[in-house]
């Protein structure tokens, strides 16, 4: 792909349920390619069996999939763009409330925290580390994206930008053209740190427990990467109003940092927070337990 400078300008990121909804379809249909997600393939394929009949038999999802646009994007937003027919749209919905949705709290902060590198790494060293470090077989020279996930003759870009989207369920790089009038094409690229996303969860240990409260332990050693209210309310079983609270006296006492992008605030964890986490940190009371291993 050719870049223009006004591309260089309109760079994105995204997270995008319904890609990832079609990956983890994929991925639980040729479980020997995945074997890190095996503990959840056996739990995903129990409870999603009568909802996804027909859909490892399209071979197309990934084309009909509109590319994403935002980090906060909805299933039901990305749905109503869906090119696929309606009973179609209706199963990946049903697989995703079976199959994803229950896990989404642990694969979304896998996703947040790739975005949050990848944005760190553009605003220290520049748009090429960032291309550099998305894949080893991509290349990027001069104004050319080039591997083998992007077409031979790749278009040039003019001018629309192009937005970026980490998969914890893709191990290849894929290109989600653009559409007339619609969002820019969308390079999904393997997420970071993937081999994290089933491993069980500790509890906080019983001194900083005692210190903060088991409630706002858990809630610290979970903002280790940005996350939102009801994101933490998800993982924790706690109310967004007990979240909130909690997190007000987090930020009050020094030990969370927060900031607004759109229509949500994220917290993440301060240097303090981080330094009395220690050895715990990133890690925090259960969301539901995840899938059991073999």
């Amino acid at each position: 792909m050719r870049f223009g400078v006004d591309d260089l300008a309109q760079l994105r990121f995204a997270v995008s349920p319904l890609w990832e909804s079609v990956a983890a379809l994929r991925a639980s249909a040729d479980p020997g390619r995945h074997a890190l997600h095996l503990p959840w393939i056996k739990t995903a394929l129990t409870v999603g069996r009568e909802r996804t009949g027909l859909l490892p038999h399209l071979p197309d999802l990934e084309v009909l999939a509109p590319p994403p646009r935002c980090p906060l994007a909805e299933i039901e937003e990305e749905l109503a763009l869906f090119a696929g027919p309606p009973d179609l749209a209706e199963a990946l919905l049903g697989w995703w409330a079976a199959g994803v949705r229950p896990y989404w709290p642990r694969i979304r902060a896998v996703l947040e925290a790739d975005l949050a590198y990848r944005t760190r790494q553009l605003t220290e060293d520049g748009i090429q580390e960032v291309f550099a470090h998305l894949h080893p077989s991509l290349r990027w020279a001069e104004d050319r994206l080039t591997g083998p996930g992007l077409p031979a003759r790749g278009p040039a870009l003019d001018g629309g930008g192009i937005t970026l989207a980490p998969s914890a369920f893709t191990t290849r790089c894929v290109l989600l053209p653009g559409r007339p009038s619609g969002p820019p094409p969308c390079l999904v690229y393997p997420a970071r740190a993937v081999g994290t996303l089933w491993e069980r969860r500790a509890e906080p240990e019983d001194g900083l427990a005692r210190l903060l409260g088991r409630s706002r332990a858990g809630l610290l050693g979970r903002t280790s990467t940005p996350t939102t209210t009801t994101g933490l309310a998800l993982q924790t079983g706690l109310s967004v109003g007990a979240v909130s609270q909690h997190l007000a006296v987090l930020r009050d006492a020094g030990l969370v940092t927060s900031h607004r992008y759109r229509r949500e605030v994220y917290y993440r964890a301060s240097e303090l927070g981080r330094a009395l986490l220690g050895r715990t940190a990133a890690q925090g009371l259960s969301d539901p337990d995840p899938p059991n291993k073999p």
